[in-house]
């Protein structure tokens, strides 16, 4: 594939996916189409253009190539394995077929979207150990989309944090645990488990947005304690905190007032802090 051939295929899904978000702004009313229809057109022109660059191979050749990707994510007797039906498989083989299949195209990129959801925790710390093994050995990029802090925690270089479909504070992991800023990052980490404590869980108080119509300003404001009106009439810029670490919230302009962290956020930091400090000292 050449860089015409890329520009071709960026150029193709962009346009499929303007047509989609151009059907959702209409409502879908304005189309003679069904929305199965139109989804339908859209998700073939995407189709069409990925088979013009997947792998020729003969059936022996791909049966060969799909063992050993079996065996790389460590399905035991792949060549048996091979032949057998999905529900002949854990819960947990299931999860490493599907990485397997994800890893046939030998990505540069690789995107786990929620890959430990429904499993107990021992396969999913399996799981996350195979994903960081084939992290180094194929030295891989891996966007991992999850809403476990605990596994963010321990596989993340860089975090971004979402809410309503776009991104509130973007850092590195000792960024955002140790020095959260947006107030949605704040209410995550109080809504942690903690086993050194005895408080209750910390809800977040509302519901989400409607996004078929989207809040004018920002879309955290109705359940954000410390909104301010100008959250209610605009959405917020990203501001910049350290060349690392930026937060989109009202709070962090010069004008604002000063907010500090809820108190149960700075004491399980502090907490963090002490036990990062521990660990550090057992391995020394």
């Amino acid at each position: 594939m050449n860089l015409t051939d890329l520009d071709r295929v960026k150029n193709d899904m962009v346009r499929s996916i303007r047509e989609l978000a151009e059907h959702y702004e209409r409502g879908g009313g304005a189309s003679t189409r069904t929305d199965e229809e139109e989804a339908r057109a859209i998700i073939d022109r995407l189709l069409g253009c990925a088979k013009d660059y997947t792998y020729k191979l003969s059936q022996s050749t791909a049966r060969h190539r799909a063992i050993e990707l079996m065996k790389e994510v460590g399905i035991p007797q792949p060549q048996k394995r091979f032949t057998q039906y999905p529900f002949e498989f854990s819960g947990g083989m299931r999860q490493r077929i599907v990485i397997a299949i994800a890893l046939s195209a030998n990505p540069d990129i690789l995107i786990c979207d929620e890959p430990t959801t429904a499993l107990d925790v021992t396969i999913q710390a399996q799981i996350l150990e195979l994903i960081n093994r084939l992290k180094r050995e194929r030295n891989l990029s891996v966007i991992f989309i999850t809403h476990d802090l605990g596994v963010v925690a321990n596989m993340a270089d860089r975090i971004a944090v979402m809410y309503a479909g776009k991104i509130v504070e973007y850092g590195t992991a000792d960024d955002v645990f140790y020095d959260p800023r947006h107030p949605y990052t704040w209410a995550l980490l109080a809504s942690m488990p903690d086993l050194e404590t005895k408080e209750k869980l910390a809800a977040i108080p509302g519901t989400p947005p409607n996004m078929i119509v989207p809040p004018k300003g920002d879309a955290f404001a109705a359940r954000n304690r410390y909104a301010m009106q100008i959250d209610l009439e605009e959405q917020p810029p990203m501001f910049r905190i350290t060349e690392t670490h930026s937060a989109a919230t009202w709070l962090l302009h010069p004008n604002a007032p000063k907010v500090e962290p809820p108190a149960i956020v700075t004491e399980r930091i502090e907490r963090m802090r002490r036990a990062e400090r521990l660990k550090g000292g057992e391995q020394a």
